[in-house]
């Protein structure tokens, strides 16, 4: 639960993030919520959609790099900019930078998709690769920020990127006046603090929750040790929330407007993906899927009506597809199987027709003959099978083993 409101004015204030809307005016698009019928089944009650994923340049990030590179002074602006991003803060700070003719240097992971690079090289940045995570990219890019004089434009820690975020906060209240829960996926925390304090500041009694992947979550460990705290380590999909040390500002404000993180797990991550794929016809990213896998995952938690914030769907399309599949995997939806039968003639065709009769559709399969513990008269069979879910896949199974064929599912 957040600390009581009663605390020193955080660095960010409510006319900052009202300011900051007005300079926004014709520079973000204005989207429309979306009505989540499915998860309203879930929850119980409305549930509404925030579509940044459909922003200019892809996400939320806009919004903060816009009204952080107007406010820079002619002479900050001849110098240049510099930032560094896994994908969606490059793209608005190229985009924020082309529009206000500022020159803009981007550093990225080396593992950033290709999609995100070149829609910031399309944006008229120049993009240098440093390390594996935003972290370390951030780390280059402040040494070039002392090098050249370029003015570092930081993803979530400084005032005019936290009020800029913000603006979505206020957007919800208009469109949403009624909220009671706000889900916000987060990684450094520069739009969760924003929309927490544009919401709070306005309505204490709506609950706003920051998600977390589980893999790359630094907020629980750094509000139970009341400062930010650096990850050893993190591995995820989520690579736009995948942020090793929460920034000092929106740090602040989460700990004092924020009322709980949650984490989701990878599963949860590319279940959420898919469900938005299929059900809201959304192409968004992992990290902007946190905050609805989140619903999905515990939807007495939310009370309703719920907005559930889409914070980017900046994705690879090779990375979608295997998001897809893990997705359908954990859903149950797509089963691996391994078949161990004598080496002889006719027993593919037999384990093809078992499945068959079940209605799965077999996507691939392959012999494995090379196994160590397979006897010289054995082969094992790889099965990549389509189901239309667990309850399904359990049928599909029991019908194989029912038939004496030795089953084990991966």
């Amino acid at each position: 639960m957040p600390e009581s409101t009663d605390q020193a004015e955080p660095k960010v204030s409510l006319h900052d993030i009202k300011t900051a809307n007005e300079r926004l005016v014709g520079v973000i698009a204005d989207i429309p919520v979306a009505n989540a019928r499915w998860l309203t089944d879930l929850v119980g009650g409305s549930v509404y959609l925030i579509p940044e994923n459909l922003q200019r340049a892809g996400s939320f990030k806009i919004r903060g790099a816009y009204n952080r590179l107007s406010k820079l002074t002619q002479e900050e602006r001849a110098y240049g900019v510099v930032a560094a991003s896994a994908g969606n803060h490059a793209q608005g700070v190229a985009l924020a930078a082309r529009m206000l003719g500022i020159t803009a240097t981007v550093f990225m992971p080396l593992g950033a998709t290709i999609p995100k690079v070149e829609a910031t090289k399309g944006y008229g940045a120049a993009v240098e690769f440093a390390g594996n995570s935003i972290d370390e990219a951030l780390v280059e890019a402040s040494a070039f920020a002392e090098r050249t004089g370029a003015i570092l434009i930081h993803p979530f820690d400084h005032r005019d990127i936290v009020a800029g975020q913000g603006t979505l906060g206020l957007e919800i209240l208009d469109k949403i006046p009624d909220v009671k829960t706000v889900v916000v996926c987060t990684g450094g925390g520069g739009l969760l603090a924003g929309v927490a304090l544009a919401i709070k500041l306005q309505n204490p009694s709506i609950t706003v929750i920051g998600v977390q992947a589980v893999n790359a979550a630094a907020y629980p460990p750094s509000l139970a040790a009341g400062s930010p705290k650096k990850l050893d380590h993190m591995s995820t999909m989520a690579d736009g929330i995948a942020v090793g040390l929460p920034g000092e500002i929106p740090f602040e404000i989460v700990k004092q407007y924020v009322d709980e993180i949650m984490t989701v797990s990878e599963d949860e991550l590319s279940s959420a993906v898919l469900l938005l794929l299929e059900r809201a016809k959304m192409v968004v990213e992992p990290g902007g899927a946190a905050a609805t896998a989140a619903v999905m995952a515990w939807p007495q938690k939310f009370e309703p009506p719920v907005a559930v914030v889409l914070s980017g769907g900046n994705v690879d399309s090779l990375l979608l597809l295997r998001i897809i599949r893990h997705g359908m995997a954990a859903s149950g939806r797509y089963m691996s199987i391994k078949v161990r039968v004598p080496d002889s003639p006719g027993n593919l065709a037999g384990i093809l027709t078992a499945i068959q009769r079940n209605r799965a559709n077999i996507v691939e399969v392959d012999h494995n003959r090379m196994d160590p513990s397979l006897g010289v008269d054995e082969v094992e069979i790889d099965i990549q099978v389509e189901t239309r879910g667990r309850e399904h896949a359990q049928e599909v199974l029991k019908n194989l083993r029912t038939q004496g064929f030795n089953v084990r599912e991966l």
